[in-house]
């Protein structure tokens, strides 16, 4: 249901509005219960009961256009700093289209094969598929991306893909791009509120970073010259120590220098100090966890502040995800202890718990 207009920027109304909806949300005990549901009908019927929706794309595609949905609703009730960032939340989105286009565009794919795997955006313009996978250049298709920060971001890239075109170096400029915008328009709110917005921003850089110098660096096998570049200037590590996690000797030493930012101190000590290899993807999913830790405490001490409607969208968004894993998981039959596991915050019992 769309917000009533109360006038622009009334945080006080906004505040209220969202801790309503945070109590509907898919967390704790509901989250429980909705990994005991055994087939995606029943869980189509627990969480998007209005119809229309038949297989699990569709419910995910339903998923992800309430939310662009809601936030694009939310920001239109403010204006200034604040609706500025919150319409830059919603780009997030359309980042992950763009780089569904940008794996199309490295591999030469049909346009039909891509377009199969992007998201129609509510409010936004559908992107022309056949135009950027079939760019001439590099420079063409940065040219055609709708975001100045996100097309400046594609053409940082440019020297290190005409050496190596993967689309990773692309999806990686693309998020580089976007990160920078948020840190930059996080910082002009009010004080308070700026303070706690940014300390979800700079979570995603540093999350970023990490995840650059787990995949590129010891899953890739990239050099650090060539992930250097990437780091997202202003925000979480600085050059030195950024250039010391990709000269680690491996996964657990770039831990122990800069994971501390991403991770909570316990996690960085069970991992750096563990034999065994370390997985990127329990890695990530441990910078979520400390995302989604800092979005409730940010949440519960705004109150009625934007920070608190930051802390909502940044939430939502891991709602989304938790939803998206699980009707996966339900689709290919894991087991609904298993599936529980792989949610935010992972259960006590997952094996990303150190």
């Amino acid at each position: 249901m769309p917000l009533m207009r109360q006038g622009r920027t009334d945080l006080d109304f906004l505040g209220a509005v969202i801790h309503g909806r945070r109590s509907r949300l898919a967390e704790a005990e509901r989250l429980d219960a909705l990994c005991r549901i055994r087939t995606v009908g029943e869980l189509v019927r627990a969480v998007a009961p209005e119809g229309g929706v038949e297989t699990v794309a569709d419910f995910q595609r339903r998923l992800v256009a309430d939310l662009v949905r809601e936030l694009t609703d939310i920001a239109h009730q403010t204006d200034g700093a604040v609706n500025d960032l919150l319409a830059w939340l919603c780009v997030r989105f359309q980042v992950e289209n763009l780089k569904v286009l940008a794996r199309g565009f490295a591999t030469k794919s049909a346009p039909e094969d891509v377009r199969a795997h992007l998201i129609s955006l509510p409010g936004v313009a559908d992107l022309d598929v056949a135009a950027f996978v079939g760019a001439p250049s590099l420079e063409d298709f940065a040219a055609l991306v709708p975001e100045k920060a996100l097309r400046e971001g594609v053409l940082a890239a440019a020297e290190v893909y005409r050496k190596h075109a993967r689309s990773f170096f692309l999806e990686a400029g693309l998020d580089r791009g976007y990160l920078g915008r948020l840190v930059a328009l996080a910082r002009p709110l009010s004080e308070e509120d700026g303070v706690s917005v940014l300390s979800l921003a700079v979570q995603e850089v540093d999350t970023f970073h990490l995840m650059l110098v787990a995949r590129g660096r010891f899953q890739y096998g990239l050099k650090p010259d060539v992930l250097a570049p990437f780091r997202v200037p202003g925000a979480g590590a600085d050059e030195a120590e950024f250039s010391a996690m990709l000269a680690a000797a491996d996964l657990a030493e770039a831990v122990r220098i800069g994971g501390r930012r991403a991770l909570e101190k316990s996690a960085v000590a069970g991992l750096a100090g563990g034999s065994a290899g370390i997985d990127p993807a329990d890695l990530e999913a441990l910078a979520h966890d400390r995302y989604f830790r800092i979005a409730n405490a940010v949440f519960r001490r705004s109150h009625m502040g934007f920070g608190a409607v930051a802390a909502y969208a940044a939430i939502r968004r891991v709602e989304l995800a938790n939803l998206i894993t699980l009707s996966e998981g339900i689709r290919v039959g894991v087991a609904p202890e298993a599936i529980r596991q792989r949610l935010i915050p992972r259960s006590p019992g997952g094996r990303s718990r150190v």
